[in-house]
């Protein structure tokens, strides 16, 4: 008998929410060909294609949108109903800090999949940015966070090592001779720091010209072709480049530090679940 597996319907949701093949495999943790190929079989099974391609992106087609709201209740039945089979016993609340940028999704499904799994657990999620991170765990106003660091210490837990460079727009002209114009994080973030002790260390003469808080704003200044920036490997888009003769830039590392409160079962669960989905 044919019948509706709900790892399929996972994707199919994970692709439909995110728009794009790549977004919904990064949401489920797999590969862009595995999650395709989970579509293919979801396709033969119901015997029509569930997506169109939009623009860049894809859509759903009719049957995808008939389709999408039973799936959204049965992938949520079967998985309040796997959490009340296998309590666990964890109870308690947990206080967590999770970057606002490209790491924000990636995270905030984790932490849908961890209370969908563990319902007795109250979970406070703190998105921002992450430059106060340190401090809230310190003074035990955050239990558990996910931010980016330049080193990383013995208490902390690596996640993943990214490569970080100097990025411009394949647009972006500059005149040797005036200084460079160039587009920062906000003045708490380390990664300020790191691009102009780079230009300083090589005497070159530079202006700011446009700050961000956020990822996604130095993206859009250096798209623009108005500056140039330090970004890290994720956050490069087709418009954009590597600026090498800007010099060398260490890499970031992305870790989960802990709070100054005693370690927990239901801290620990939440610790693993990070550690996994970055590892796969």
């Amino acid at each position: 008998m044919n019948t509706l597996d709900t790892d399929l319907l996972r994707t199919f949701l994970a692709i439909a929410d995110a728009g794009s093949f790549v977004g919904g495999a990064a949401r489920i943790y797999r590969s862009q060909s595995a999650a395709s190929i989970q579509i293919k079989k979801l396709e033969e099974l119901i015997g029509a294609p569930v997506f169109e391609r939009h623009g860049r992106g894809i859509r759903l087609t009719p049957v995808g949108e008939t389709l999408e709201p039973a799936a959204r209740q049965a992938v949520r039945l079967m998985d309040t109903t796997l959490a009340q089979l296998r309590d666990d016993g964890l109870t308690g609340a947990l206080r967590i800090g999770i970057p606002d940028d490209h790491s924000r999704d990636v995270l905030s499904r984790i932490i849908a999949d961890f209370s969908q799994q563990h319902p007795n657990v109250e979970l406070s999620v703190h998105c921002a940015l992450s430059s106060g991170f340190s401090k809230s765990l310190a003074t035990d106003t955050l239990d558990i966070a996910v931010h980016e660091v330049a080193t990383v210490r013995p208490d902390m837990t690596l996640l993943r090592r990214e490569p970080l460079f100097w990025a411009a727009s394949r647009m972006f002209e500059h005149d040797a001779g005036s200084p460079l114009p160039i587009a920062l994080y906000d003045r708490a973030c380390w990664w300020r720091d790191v691009a102009l002790r780079s230009l300083e260390s090589s005497g070159r003469a530079y202006r700011i010209v446009y700050s961000s808080e956020s990822t996604i704003g130095i993206v859009a200044a250096l798209e623009a072709g108005i500056a140039a920036g330090v970004l890290g490997a994720s956050a490069m888009t087709g418009r954009l480049e590597p600026v090498e003769e800007l010099g060398a830039i260490p890499p970031s590392n992305l870790v989960i530090e802990y709070g100054s409160g005693a370690e927990t079962e239901t801290r620990r669960a939440m610790a693993a679940a990070i550690r996994d989905a970055f590892s796969a």
